[in-house]
């Protein structure tokens, strides 16, 4: 059995990448952090479909929830190597920078940035030790080109950026890659206002991505497919940017 672990795999494209995960043969750790129902939820679906997964509730914000519930599990499973990581929880608090609160700028980047770091450390050192692993990082249009309105989403995203290309630097010759995925208009809950028919105009297919579209490009960064790219960003936007 394989293992990977999705954060904020309960919604989104979290969802649909722990759905296709499972899918292909990976016992996949759903992380959440409040809301139960839509975890149980993608739990049963990938469950109903034959799959295999289970919750793994902690704030990705908060490094000492990571340690003590993502530790746990480690040391109570140790014959069990999590050699996929999707860091995918996020959040927005868009607002002017001249009009943004201290707070909103703390929590995006605490969610978005600091996730990254908490959660990636605590699996790095298995998988250095296995000489296995795919770390992928959800990253963002607005964190390559920037976004109005988004000063604190594009500053975690373009950082998150930077650590990867770096992170890969560092232990690619241990066998284990980092890469990132940047969505652009992505039909998701965090894209629910945004008006549709309007926005489309700027995308060269003429249309917003669908989850599942974005989860097959996670799903091939996590396979052997792959093998030989690592510190790639790679798009998938349509055609918006590149």
């Amino acid at each position: 059995m394989k293992y990977a672990l999705v954060t904020g795999g309960s919604r989104g494209i979290g969802r649909a990448v722990s759905i296709q995960l499972a899918a292909e043969a990976y016992h996949v750790l759903i992380n959440y952090r409040s809301n139960q129902a839509e975890a149980e939820s993608t739990l049963k679906e990938i469950v109903d479909k034959g799959g295999s997964a289970e919750l793994l509730k902690f704030d990705v914000s908060n490094n000492e929830e990571v340690v003590g519930v993502l530790g746990c599990w480690i040391s109570s499973n140790p014959d069990k190597h999590i050699e996929v990581l999707v860091n995918n929880a996020g959040i927005t608090r868009d607002n002017l920078m001249v009009f943004m609160p201290v707070e909103d700028w703390d929590s995006v980047l605490a969610t978005n940035l600091n996730s990254f770091f908490y959660v990636s450390k605590v699996l790095l050192q298995p998988m250095l030790l296995k000489r296995k692993g795919s770390i992928i990082n959800m990253v963002s249009l607005s964190g390559q080109k920037g976004q109005p309105g988004q000063v604190n989403y594009a500053a975690s995203k373009g950082a998150v950026i930077a650590a990867t290309k770096t992170l890969a630097m560092e232990i690619g010759k241990k066998g284990v890659r980092v890469n990132a995925v940047a969505p652009g208009f992505i039909k998701t809950e965090m894209t629910g206002h945004f008006d549709e028919n309007e926005m489309k105009r700027l995308v060269p297919l003429n249309r917003f991505g669908t989850a599942e579209e974005v989860a097959e490009v996670v799903c091939f960064l996590a396979s052997s497919k792959s093998s030989y790219i690592t510190g790639e960003v790679i798009s998938v936007n349509g055609g918006i940017y590149s």
